[in-house]
């Protein structure tokens, strides 16, 4: 049988599950589109090969060490560098058996199918991971990284990626996409423009960060003016090396179009520190909305993902940082916080914003019914909490009646873990193609229906939406 059944996630009642393996044979070989990710630009740049089992598949995966951390385990020990430079585990291979001594945590979640499915796929490996097997399945995999075929971009071309988009802060000078588009590889891997470290005054060195975009843009980003002018050039530079989406993580999906006199007077407030937190929001909001208006301009899709309490964990934002696995929902009101942006520029032709959620309670309620009405709304099926397969499903069984399947832009993988990525598109196809098998089981949608939008939803969707 191997280490993953073939019939993994598909419908239990068998005629519906010989109709969900036919939509699934005619996917399941379809390029990828990975048009939000996290994996480093430098690794296609400089295309060498993966430290450890350890680097590779522990330390960057959130979903991986913060399950660990929830039953104990010190992020020290799994070598996560801290911020004061304190000792962690450098021992890669404890790090490994740490995580084979925990295996069992991960039943019933998504990340062992990612795992399982990348261990068995890339390496060959047909056994679970247990404190026995550990040290053996740390050497073939270490043994297997060092070959050429496991580099970085040979992996690209063997997972039959067609096109990836890094997520990039607004003040990289993005050497390393330089670096891919010198060196003659024909892989398509291009920047997102992330801002929130210079639209968001709660972030941290926002005002350090406010000078070096003056200095790198060439225009005085302590006036509105200016600043507006410097995000505009920003967004060129990363255009001009194949960006085809911006990128928006706030607190909330507020948004607001204040007069120009209005921005003006909170703006002066931000760049002297002297705003609370409700104008620091409303300065997010106001943000958004000049986003969603050069947007307009320059083509970017736009896209916001709200409603993460980022950094909940106070101790250990202080001693690692951020993007420790501490990001929690909260409850999101889309349909009056995104108005003022919707009354600005939502009715134009030109405009796509693809809305994202960790507050599921919001699908049928809002995100749908707002998709379905505002041709530049689009819903981004698929992002952390939601990505496994009960989120895949109840997406679809709660959008589909309001928004149907082409108002949304397929799968996002949203991974920082890289072999991980063919292994979270097979989960979403699979889940889809379980969907819609339903739907023709209860003879709601004719099989060539089915098989076409099976389609759409693995591939064409993603491609048109962020224009790659």
């Amino acid at each position: 049988m191997g280490l993953l059944h073939p019939d993994r996630l598909f419908p239990a009642d068998p005629s519906t599950r010989e109709i969900a393996r036919r939509l699934y044979d005619d996917v399941r070989g379809l390029p990828l589109i990975s048009p939000h990710g996290h994996t480093d630009p430098s690794w296609y740049a400089l295309d060498e090969a993966f430290p450890d089992p350890s680097t590779l598949l522990v330390k960057p995966d959130h979903y991986v060490f913060r399950m660990l951390y929830s039953q104990g385990v010190r992020l020290e020990e799994l070598g996560i560098p801290r911020k004061d430079g304190g000792a962690v585990e450098k021992d890669t291979r404890k790090i490994w058996r740490l995580l084979a001594k925990h295996w069992r945590l991960f039943r019933g979640t998504p990340t062992r199918l990612w795992f399982e499915q990348s261990l068995s796929d890339i390496f060959g490996i047909e056994e679970r991971l247990s404190p026995e097997n550990a040290d053996k399945l740390y050497d073939l995999i270490a043994d297997k990284l060092a070959s050429p075929q496991l580099r970085p971009r040979a992996l690209f071309e063997r997972f039959k990626i067609e096109a990836i988009s890094t997520t990039d802060a607004a003040l990289d000078d993005l050497r390393y996409h330089d670096m891919v588009r010198a060196s003659g590889w024909k892989g398509k891997v291009v920047p997102a423009y992330r801002p929130d470290s210079v639209i968001d005054p709660e972030f941290d060195g926002f005002q350090a960060n406010l000078d070096k975009l003056s200095e790198i843009s060439g225009e005085d980003a302590r006036t509105w003016k200016g600043y507006l002018a410097a995000h505009r050039k920003r967004r060129a530079y990363f255009i001009e090396r194949g960006a085809t989406s911006s990128d928006h993580g706030h607190l909330t999906a507020r948004t607001a179009n204040l007069s120009a006199a209005e921005c003006e007077k909170l703006f002066t407030k931000v760049v002297a520190g002297q705003e609370n937190a409700e104008e620091a929001d409303l300065f997010r909001g106001q943000m958004l909305t000049e986003m969603a208006k050069m947007s307009v301009d320059d083509g970017l899709v736009l896209q916001i993902h709200p409603g993460s309490f980022r950094n909940h964990n106070a101790g250990l934002y202080e001693a690692f940082g951020r993007d420790m696995g501490a990001d929690i929902p909260t409850r999101t009101d889309y349909v009056r916080a995104l108005k003022p942006l919707l009354d600005a520029v939502g009715n134009e032709p030109n405009l796509t914003v693809i809305l994202f959620t960790l507050d599921e309670t919001s699908y049928s309620r809002e995100l749908a019914p707002l998709a379905g009405h505002y041709p530049c709304l689009k819903l981004g099926p698929a992002w952390w909490f939601f990505d496994a397969p009960e989120g895949m499903r109840r997406f679809r069984e709660l959008t589909t009646e309001t928004a149907g399947f082409y108002n949304t832009v397929g799968f996002n993988d949203d991974t920082r873990a890289y072999l991980s990525i063919p292994a979270r598109h097979d989960m979403a196809r699979r889940c889809d193609c379980a969907y819609l098998a339903r739907l023709v089981a209860e003879h709601r949608l004719d099989e060539d229906e089915a098989r076409e939008v099976a389609h759409d939803l693995a591939y064409r969707l993603a491609k048109q939406a962020y224009n790659l």
